[in-house]
């Protein structure tokens, strides 16, 4: 017999997201629903469109997913994981994934002022070849030039090598946080793991030299045993602020 879940609207599903431990075993796990809350994921916001992230699956099926539980520090969000769901950040398509993007603006865009076509081409073919380039000395050159510029008008200060490695996370995150949402408005819940070897991971997989590991993903229904206490958070004026 098939479970029947219900789904939970926005503010439902956050409210009721934890990060569960320990997964149930016995009941079917409907693996379906991971890819839909995937492809919702792919819906997020990221830097410049550039989508430098993949997800990479590894159901309770896999033969590497004994090893890749045991590669997470044997926690028992992955061990009991139905499911585990890799985010790797890709900052090394930059250039075909800006191609892309090009490609796009130069063929569908076409409703356009020329002026803001031009400006669009030029932003994927012009500067982001420019942030994402690598060579000795060029994340010093870009420093100054943001220094430079910086001193008559606003301009975007973090350009080093560190800094948009950062950025290209921070995309894979946000498509994270929308993957684990939708998993917990579709019924089932999730556990974001940074506890791993990153090292014997990646060549377990054999991830791409290019390849970061953003975090691994348990899935599965959780147990209540597996929520390791009431939520707290510190106050809320702590957090958010008005000026």
């Amino acid at each position: 017999m098939s479970e029947v879940r219900k789904e939970l609207g926005f503010f439902e599903a956050v409210n009721q997201r934890r990060s569960v431990r320990i997964f149930d075993q016995e009941n079917p796990f409907d693996h379906k629903v991971v890819a839909k809350c995937l492809e919702a994921a792919i819906l997020s916001p990221n830097s410049s469109n550039l989508q430098l992230y993949q997800f990479i699956r590894v159901r309770e099926s896999s033969p590497l997913k004994d090893k890749l539980a045991q590669l997470c520090m044997r926690q028992k969000a992955a061990t009991t994981a139905r499911e585990l769901v890799l985010v790797i950040t890709r900052r090394d398509l930059w250039k075909s994934r800006a191609e892309a993007n090009y490609k796009y603006i130069k063929s569908a865009v076409q409703n356009q002022s020329e002026k803001k076509q031009k400006q669009a081409l030029s932003y994927y073919g012009n500067l982001i070849p420019k942030l994402y380039k690598k060579f000795p000395g060029w994340t010093l050159i870009k420093k100054l030039i943001s220094w430079s510029v910086g001193l008559k008008r606003p301009m975007v200060r973090e350009v080093s090598e560190t800094e948009v490695r950062i950025s290209v996370h921070k995309s894979a995150a946000l498509a994270s946080m929308t993957f684990m949402l939708g998993m917990k408005a579709s019924g089932y819940d999730t556990c974001p793991m940074e506890g791993y070897d990153s090292k014997r991971v990646s060549k377990l997989l054999h991830l791409p030299k290019g390849a970061e590991i953003c975090m691994i993903i348990g899935c599965g229904k959780g147990l209540p045993e597996g929520i390791y206490g009431e939520r707290f958070r510190v106050n809320k004026s702590d957090l958010i602020q008005e000026v």
